[in-house]
């Protein structure tokens, strides 16, 4: 994360580019709840991340400023207080580089996520938390891919979300045509797979990767809020 806010370091247009597509909806999210009609706050999600390239806001985040989701938030409301008027009159089409987001899929998404009465910063942080948890999936997913067992694992991904005396080790060993202790094998390594990636992903996000358990129970509480 460091690494991407400099622009010495080895491509860190890459890196900036990646962190635009993976936080993009959570802020997008944010400036919805806000009380922006959808094209405005494409705007000023687009606005604010021409910005935030184009100043290289990720030199403000060094080792003593902690988590990037709180660093971003903080910069976008920074960035509203001083600049939505602004913002908001750009036109879409106009002389700003856009990124090329899907933003039909960012309104169904956010209007599923209303369902709940959040305040926008709360709303954020649940943003932030599915964001890491599909990237985490995605990850996975292209594991199991490589090594030919991509059936396998959509047949037990459902198994990472549950307890592990609700995991049907019968049924699911009888469907996939193995043996019960071969998938009992393989779910207990899936999950610690799933684990250990939960925490690399979101060690990234951090300038302390000693972090990562506090960061992690955030995440949990995201979706207890």
């Amino acid at each position: 994360m460091l690494a991407a806010g400099s622009q010495s370091a080895p491509h860190a247009d890459l890196a900036l580019d990646e962190l635009c597509r993976l936080y993009w909806y959570p802020l997008y999210a944010y400036i919805r709840h806000q009380g922006c009609a959808k094209e405005d706050a494409e705007d000023l999600t687009q606005a604010f991340f021409a910005r935030f390239l184009a100043k290289n806001y990720l030199d403000g985040l060094s080792s003593d400023k902690g988590k990037f989701r709180a660093f971003l938030l903080a910069s976008l409301k920074h960035f509203l207080a001083n600049e939505w008027d602004r913002a908001n009159r750009q036109k879409r089409g106009g002389h700003a580089e856009h990124l090329s987001l899907d933003w039909q899929s960012a309104d169904d998404r956010y209007q599923f996520d209303l369902a709940g009465p959040l305040a926008p910063d709360m709303l954020y942080d649940r943003a932030w938390a599915v964001t890491l948890l599909e990237r985490v999936l995605t990850r996975l997913r292209d594991e199991h891919a490589e090594a030919d067992k991509a059936t396998f694992f959509e047949h037990v991904k459902p198994f990472l979300m549950v307890g592990k005396g609700a995991i049907p080790y019968a049924q699911a060993a009888e469907e996939l045509g193995l043996a019960e202790g071969a998938v009992r094998v393989a779910v207990h390594r899936l999950r610690r797979r799933y684990r250990e990636l939960l925490r690399e992903e979101i060690a990234q996000t951090l300038s302390d990767p000693a972090q990562a358990g506090e960061e992690l129970q955030a995440l949990f509480a995201a979706f207890a809020g």
